[in-house]
């Protein structure tokens, strides 16, 4: 599990990410491997990453005071909104926003900044609804679910290691009988 793989790094105080940690007074929080700050990481991520605004991942960093969580994990969620994503993730948002507001929508889009200047009072505020429902719902929803998984994966692991624990005093049991 993907679980396991975080977990098996350590961090080293004498690591060179430690030391550099070190050096700007960096809390290892923001680099630490738990179901809490992965989850949390995931979540404040897609929150900004649906957000269609520049500099997401300045957002993220001006986040950290407030809640901590893994930044490099946020960061790389904001990056699922990159160039090639971006219009049809706006798209999404767009008909999102329509739907929960009631509103028909524009029937032909065509994708030219002269379009889009005549436009952008009809397609501003369904677009931000949409991005609303997103940011807040769906991220939070997906902080949900990874938090599940974790704790899923642990309790299977336990299961797993307790049933291997039983078989091989079995084992031992029988030998000595």
């Amino acid at each position: 599990m993907i679980r396991k793989i975080f977990k098996n790094k350590k961090h080293n105080p004498d690591s060179k990410i430690g030391k550099i940690l070190d050096k700007y007074h960096i809390p290892r929080e923001y680099f630490s491997i738990n179901r809490k700050s992965i989850s949390k990481g995931i979540l404040v991520g897609l929150f900004w990453g649906f957000i269609p605004m520049p500099m997401q991942m300045l957002a993220v960093i001006l986040t950290t005071p407030f809640v901590r969580f893994n930044v490099p994990i946020a960061i790389s969620m904001v990056w699922l909104s990159n160039p090639i994503t971006m219009p049809p993730m706006y798209y999404m948002e767009y008909l999102t926003g329509n739907l929960l507001l009631g509103r028909p929508g524009i029937e032909h889009i065509q994708m030219t900044l002269d379009w889009f200047e005549k436009h952008i009072g009809d397609i501003f505020i369904p677009l931000y609804v949409g991005t609303a429902f997103y940011s807040i719902v769906v991220s939070y929803l997906i902080y949900l679910i990874i938090n599940w998984l974790w704790i899923r994966s642990v309790k299977i692991e336990k299961h797993h290691k307790e049933r291997i624990r039983r078989e091989k005093k079995l084992k031992t049991g029988n030998k000595n009988s």
